[in-house]
């Protein structure tokens, strides 16, 4: 018992190690990656400084101003990350006992998936495993598929891109409209046209909105369609502003700086939604399949298992794994 104990310790400690090293890996700055550790900037630095004698190479190019991974640390980040992983997986599956679980399980999603899409999945995962500890994340759900893949998070809240990434596995939930949306009070959008009524109306329609004022996502699967149905028209959007997450796009367009193009879960879900109306255009913009994804391989892990077995399935659409 003792020997496990003591083996049990050691591991634990190196995991430390590597959970320092990806902290300060991604801030690229002591002071943040010290603070989200819980530890003081010289243990921090220790940590570090010790971990590089251990590999025997440096990780990291400091300067007064700035820190920067090396070659080498690129490497071994990728190294980190899947070492954590194995070591979660490993360290759950021993602590399995009969139906208790406990550990974490970390989720990213958008600021609008947390209160319109977990609420009553949280509640419900609370109820039937109540020592699982969920670690959730919030930022631009562009990133979501890609902090997946890298090993950042467990799981996450996003659009289905079209073709599943290899390795992902996906489980949709919801349904919701891509969906142009303009102030309230804007008149002088009241004269643009909304379909296509003739062919001969075609340029007409693509000279009209070559000329609104946009205010689009920076990157993503909603820019690419919003791309794509302007180049059906053979012409390009007139981009006002370009925004990092959805919810910013909502508020820019209640005051009046242009026409934007967000899911409608977004909107239904703004605390602006009473000054902007969505505009009824013709064709209309592939809808957005919401769904979760995970690494297949994370689907060993009891507590990630457990997570993805509570979340019901929606609107008849399929689960669905690349290999």
């Amino acid at each position: 018992m003792q020997y496990w104990l003591l083996l049990w310790y050691y591991l634990a400690m190196d995991i430390r190690s590597l959970k320092y090293f990806l902290a300060l890996a991604e801030n690229l700055h002591f002071g943040r990656a010290s603070a989200v550790s819980h530890i003081s900037l010289s243990t921090l630095s220790r940590q570090i400084r010790q971990l590089e004698e251990d590999l025997g190479v440096d990780l990291f190019v400091r300067d007064n101003r700035s820190v920067q991974l090396t070659h080498e640390g690129q490497l071994f980040m990728q190294y980190a990350r899947e070492a954590i992983g194995q070591w979660r997986m490993v360290r759950n599956q021993l602590s399995e006992v009969g139906d208790h679980l406990h550990g974490e399980v970390s989720l990213y999603c958008s600021v609008t998936a947390v209160y319109s899409l977990l609420f009553d999945l949280f509640n419900e995962l609370r109820v039937a495993f109540p020592e699982i500890e969920i670690k959730l994340h919030t930022g631009d759900p562009g990133h979501a598929i890609e902090r997946v893949q890298a090993g950042e998070e467990d799981m996450s809240i996003a659009a289905h891109p079209g073709i599943l990434p290899r390795g992902l596995a996906f489980k949709p939930i919801t349904i919701s409209p891509l969906v142009f949306i303009a102030p309230i009070d804007d008149h002088d959008l009241t004269a643009l046209p909304l379909q296509v009524e003739s062919e001969s109306a075609k340029e007409d329609f693509a000279k009209s909105w070559s000329q609104v004022p946009m205010i689009l996502p920076e990157a993503g699967l909603s820019r690419k369609r919003i791309d794509n149905w302007f180049r059906q028209f053979a012409t390009v959007p007139q981009v006002y502003a370009q925004v990092a997450g959805n919810e910013a796009i909502v508020t820019m367009v209640s005051l009046g700086l242009g026409v934007g193009v967000v899911p409608k879960i977004v909107l239904d879900n703004s605390p602006v939604v009473d000054r902007v109306r969505i505009l009824p255009l013709q064709p209309e913009l592939e809808p957005y399949n919401v769904g979760i994804f995970v690494q297949q391989k994370s689907l060993n892990n009891p507590l990630v298992a457990a997570f993805w077995s509570k979340i019901p399935a929606g609107n008849e659409a399929i689960e669905e794994s690349a290999s």
